[in-house]
């Protein structure tokens, strides 16, 4: 009978996020160089990463899909001993923005996270978005500001635009000896030791007296750190207001208490890529992120009851997972990763879908390091896992013990963006293409598949440009997929203004029976759904949609109410002023009437459509489009070029910085007038500019262009 290998307490679940090109990946292989795991460090400008296993990862230098590691770790200041391992199960996840959708997932089932950021950049734009998303989760963090050995590289505006940009509660834990080609080492503030890291790849921590020169520095930054801390325990705070020294052992463990509470972000520094500081940080994942133990127990629905059910993070009380992250496997088919709550589950056993209301049986369960596989025969509480051969489960999906049902928060998912057409080169593609995007639209949540009704069209829809063509890629090479695909499209949505009343009355005499429906609506402009923020019970997310019922004295039976709210929502998809799907609206049923003999279900369908159309008509429809954040980072020089251009694409620059030698331009810009942008700022910077790009928010479209996209569409 297989037994626990490591105690739950020496269990760390945590991820490392970071914006697009911080140093994440890079990280991600000194931790497992670090730990034993591996005997070679990959580098992402080589291609030969462990955790960027994709051929599209490699060829593009980024991380596209999040990839799970386990590996062990010894304290650097502890003697080599198996009691002293401790168990690490890392997701390394993307920084673009088209691949969000890995780290928001990711979030939900991790303890915690260690968040790099460029020492040249500091906070970039996916950092803020990452960020928002552990905040949702209340995940702990622990900072890493990589990269110190740069041109330009600059700890303190690293660190104060964690400060400005993110949390004022973040607090330097190091200070680093030197910086760009003259960075050498760190020093300890707690323990007010200076480290370098010697002997091959770093791997020698070794310990010296602070530098005369840094001394006076490092008294100061401990005060502010130790004010910090003793801020968060009452007794500790009266002895130090009393003149006494709280011991490193007192201001670790108030620390620790602080960080899982997310009260404070400690805030390391190094340079992955030169060796130098990641050691440290590993150390303060044992000392400061939780173990699944401290972290409040998963709380979820009885889907027999509707009563709220609490699980603890113990192997004894009933097994309970959510299944995270599907990836297809070339060798052993779907993968379907989860993470264990409560309970345990063996390889062979049968699980308990709670999502679905079936049972699946486990054939295998593996343990990954990246796309290796370790199997093993049972997973225990807080750990992290894949299963082979489970067959309907999907992302978010809730697997639990029968007799002791539970469903867990469905994780939720921001929607796509963007679509273009997409069809096969033969017929033989055809049947493949299906298979292919059922496939990738289960691994990826925000991937839609649909039909163009009027034309019949296959449309693919996504986060972006780049998530569109990537997913093209891995149709033509993992299933031998050959497509044509139409330009990128913009995904409007339309909306109302104002509230307006309608009556749909559907009465068709035939020879036999009729069919006869009546309903009077009242619909009204429902405020946007913002992310993070809370919703009324009766409001779709997906959706932004509300349907209320105030029908009464039974005008209409009840049996014909969901028939009519059906036809509303058909009606919704097909849209009013140029066939887009319809969002934030509030729509009431509050009277109708009905025929003993000829009122149906299908009557009220359409009449409620009917009702519907005629309602949206008069209610001040509009377009709305996708508003992108944009940050363009750029040499000074072509400032003026780049903001001209900006203001030209109806954009709104929103802020400048300096950001090293180069000037970041921050702005809002419709993702219509982004297409081809990558070329056009090549062109006018000679190469030198870069731009990152993700979606903030739907605004109603300008009235010139809104004339210019219905013409388009019809």
């Amino acid at each position: 009978m297989p037994t626990r290998d490591y105690p739950l307490e020496k269990v760390r679940n945590f991820g490392i996020i970071a914006h697009i090109d911080a140093g994440k990946t890079t990280t991600s292989e000194r931790v497992l160089y670090y730990t034993g795991s591996q005997h070679k460090i990959g580098e992402v400008h080589e291609g030969d990463t462990t955790t960027d296993w994709m051929e599209q990862e490699r060829e593009r230098g980024i991380t596209i899909t999040a990839a799970a590691i386990t590996c062990f770790w010894n304290k650097t200041d502890q003697e080599k001993a198996k009691e002293n391992l401790y168990r690490f199960n890392i997701i390394d996840t993307p920084g673009h923005i088209d691949f969000t959708v890995e780290v928001k997932r990711s979030m939900r089932v991790l303890d915690g996270a260690i968040v790099v950021f460029d020492g040249v950049a500091g906070v970039e734009p996916q950092s803020e978005t990452n960020w928002r998303y552990a905040d949702e989760a209340k995940v702990p963090r622990i900072c890493f500001i990589n990269k110190l050995d740069r041109m330009g590289a600059s700890f303190e505006k690293s660190f104060q635009s964690i400060l400005d940009r993110l949390n004022k509660s973040a607090v330097r834990m190091q200070i680093p000896i030197g910086a760009e080609e003259k960075f050498e080492g760190v020093v300890d503030l707690l323990k007010m030791k200076a480290y370098k890291f010697e002997g091959e790849m770093g791997k020698e921590v070794v310990e010296f007296e602070i530098p005369a020169d840094y001394k006076s520095d490092a008294a100061m930054y401990r005060a502010q750190l130790i004010e910090k801390i003793v801020e968060h325990d009452e007794a500790l705070m009266t002895s130090y207001l009393d003149g006494k020294e709280p011991t490193i052992d007192e201001l670790k463990k108030v620390l620790r208490a602080a960080v899982i509470d997310n009260k404070i972000f400690p805030v390391y520094t190094g340079s992955a890529l030169k060796n130098k500081g990641v050691q440290l940080v590993l150390d303060a994942v044992v000392d400061y992120l939780p173990s699944p133990l401290e972290m409040p127990p998963v709380k979820g629905i009885n889907p027999n009851t509707g009563e709220e059910v609490i699980r603890h993070a113990t192997d004894s009380e009933p097994f309970c997972a959510l299944a995270f992250k599907l990836q297809a496997d070339p060798f052993v088919g779907q993968l379907t990763f989860f993470r264990v709550y409560s309970g345990t589950v063996e390889a062979g056993s049968y699980l308990y879908n709670s999502t679905t209301g079936s049972k699946e049986r486990l054939g295998r369960i593996v343990r990954l390091q990246a796309n290796k596989r370790e199997e093993v025969k049972k997973v225990y509480a807080g750990e992290i896992a894949a299963a082979v051969g489970l067959k309907d489960t999907r992302t978010s999906h809730t697997l639990c013990d029968e007799a002791n049902p539970i469903i867990l928060e469905q994780i939720k998912f921001p929607e796509p963006v963007i679509s273009m057409r997409i069809e096969p080169k033969t017929k033989a593609d055809q049947e493949k293409m299906g298979i292919a995007m059922k496939k990738l639209s289960d691994e990826d949540p925000t991937f839609k598949v649909s039909t163009d009704a009027e034309t019949m069209e296959t449309l693919i829809s996504g986060m972006g440009e780049l998530h569109l063509e990537i997913l093209v890629d891995r149709m033509k090479r993992e299933f031998s997929v050959e497509a044509n695909v139409g330009k990128p499209q913009v995904a409007y949505r339309e909306t109302i203004q104002k509230e307006a009343e309608a009556e749909g009355k559907y009465i068709k005499q035939t020879g036999g029976r009729g069919q006869y429906g009546h309903v009077r609506i009242r619909i009204k402009p429902l405020e946007p759904v913002v992310e993070g923020k809370k919703i009324a019970k009766n409001i779709s997310r997906e959706e932004h949609f509300e349907f209320i019922n105030a029908i009464k004295g039974g005008v209409v039976p009840q049996e014909y109410i969901p028939a009519a709210e059906k036809g509303i929502r058909e009606a919704m998809e097909r849209g009013i002023v140029a066939g887009y799907k319809m969002v934030d609206i509030s729509v009431e049923l509050y009277d109708g009437s009905y025929h003993d003999v000829d009122s149906s279900e299908i009557a009220f369908k359409i009449a409620g459509s009917m009702a519907f159309q005629d309602a949206a008509k008069r209610a001040g429809p509009v377009l709305l489009e996708p508003i992108m954040k944009i940050e363009v980072v750029t040499p000074e020089k072509f400032m003026g070029d780049v903001t001209g251009s900006l203001n030209s694409k109806r954009g709104q620059i929103e802020g400048m910085e300096e950001r090293g030698l180069a000037r970041a331009i921050r702005a809002k810009v419709p993702l219509s007038e982004m297409f081809g942008y990558t070329t056009t700022l090549r062109s006018m910077t000679e190469g030198r500019a870069s731009f990152t790009m993700e979606f903030d928010h739907y605004e109603v479209v300008p009235g010139n262009v809104a004339q210019t996209i219905i013409a388009a569409r019809k």
